[in-house]
């Protein structure tokens, strides 16, 4: 069985593998390659495989850096088959849309042609499968099972078996236990595994600590009379930080003020959430059959157009403004970001991973200015994050998991990660598990 890293190495972005056998060929997600725009530039590039020599694609979650690329994949000739859980199909056609909208934007400025032909996202759709957890797939000589990731709303990992060998990819790995969701499964037996490693040098603070300090920069900003701006991920991060902001209202742990999701594609995703009651954690399905609604409470604005997302500016302080894109690479934030950025009583909270390079990354890091839509913006406003809101498993999380396959694992590749973090999970797996760990490089082709 050879295996061919193609993408998500020493880096967070980009996930892409392939496995081939026999002369057949499987894919583990097709993602988009981010950095200090929503798409650097080899996402326009030609694939260095062939789209129709793959017979099936297996993506692990919804999310762009792992689905980004799959539109364009169809468009250059893929005709297999493509599985997933039922809510990742269910997220992926609204992420997509999005994502592609964009892209038609990002392709002229790096002067190239459409992203994907039109209609590829539909006929994307028309291959694409849903199947449970704990459900098996065969494709040719590989035997694909789905296991919970824990990471957002049916995201997976996934063990492909070939014969007697088998590799793991863990696909992003949730920061267990998340609001809303159930918590990711043990890894099973396997021989080998690609293991994310985003915050592989860090350990989060617990996700009680976190709603706590969701509640203190709330508090000074209702102190400062200034307008608190998030830029949120779309799907897992928005909903649940309106799922606390509402929870610390309802227990007068902070004031009532108005709270805006300005990002129409959130919208779309909290409706799909809702389709999949089932799939949520016990607690939420208790308070969902107590007559409640998750996303939904008076001081809860949701803003669909552009008219109305340029009216919050006229309310007044405090207010919260909930909008995308997560790493402000785009979306509805940035109009926000020119706004409130240069006023000392606003702050900006930052709530997940921002990528080196982006606009997001660059506020975190202190830059005093920072350029939008071709503009130098000064940064006074405090600067906020609250990495425990990341939906991406720590150190100690990712060690705790690969725990149940310690005493089978041949070796494990570090992925999804860049090497800051890799370093220190390396070091640390090989020291306590004694386990051969390697960082691959982009294109390394590997027997297993």
């Amino acid at each position: 069985m050879k295996l061919t890293f193609y993408g998500g190495t020493k880096s967070v972005t980009g996930s892409n593998y392939i496995l081939e056998e026999g002369g057949e060929k499987i894919m583990i997600d097709c993602g988009l390659i981010q950095g200090g725009d929503y798409a650097e530039n080899p996402n326009f590039e030609n694939f260095e495989y062939e789209p129709s020599e793959i017979k099936a694609v297996f993506a692990t979650h919804a999310h762009i850096d792992h689905i980004g690329r799959l539109p364009k994949l169809v468009s250059d000739g893929f005709e297999g088959k493509v599985y997933s859980t039922k809510p990742t199909k269910g997220f992926a056609k609204h992420l997509l849309e999005d994502s592609v909208d964009i892209l038609s934007r990002e392709a002229r400025k790096f002067d190239k042609s459409s992203f994907c032909t039109p209609g590829s996202i539909d006929s994307l759709m028309e291959l694409w499968k849903g199947v449970g957890y704990g459900d098996t797939v065969e494709e040719g000589p590989f035997k694909v099972t789905f296991y919970n990731a824990g990471h957002i709303l049916g995201s997976s990992f996934v063990r492909v078996e070939v014969g007697d060998k088998s590799v793991v990819f863990s696909g992003d790995l949730g920061n267990s236990p998340a609001p809303l969701i159930k918590e990711r499964e043990p890894m099973p037996e396997a021989d080998y595994v690609l293991m994310e490693s985003t915050y592989g040098g860090e350990k989060h603070e617990p996700r009680e600590k976190v709603v706590g300090e969701l509640e203190d920069v709330i508090e000074k900003v209702v102190k400062n009379k200034g307008t608190l701006i998030i830029p949120s991920f779309a799907l897992e991060r928005t909903q649940a930080l309106i799922y606390h902001i509402h929870d610390l209202m309802t227990d007068k742990k902070i004031p009532e003020m108005p709270v805006f999701l300005d990002s129409p594609l959130a919208m779309r995703l909290t409706d799909v959430y809702k389709s999949f009651k089932s799939k949520l954690d016990e607690e939420t399905q208790e308070f969902l059959d107590e007559g409640h609604d998750l996303f939904e409470f008076p001081e809860l604005h949701m803003t669909r157009t552009s008219k109305e997302s340029k009216a919050i500016w006229n309310e007044g302080n405090p207010k919260i403004i909930i909008a995308g894109a997560g790493m402000s690479q785009g979306g509805r934030i940035l109009h926000h970001e020119k706004r409130f950025l240069p006023g000392k009583e606003n702050t900006i909270l930052m709530v997940g991973y921002q990528v080196e390079g982006s606009l997001g990354r660059k506020i975190l890091d202190g830059y005093d200015e920072v350029k939008i839509d071709g503009k130098s913006i000064p940064v006074n406003a405090n600067v906020e994050y609250i990495p425990g809101y990341s939906a991406h498993a720590d150190q100690p999380q990712l060690l705790e998991w690969l725990q149940s396959a310690r005493f089978d694992l041949e070796k494990i590749y570090l992925v999804q990660g860049e090497t800051d973090h890799m370093e220190p999970l390396k070091t640390k797996i090989m020291d306590d598990m004694a386990i051969p760990v390697e960082i691959p490089e982009k294109g390394q082709s590997i027997e297993l």
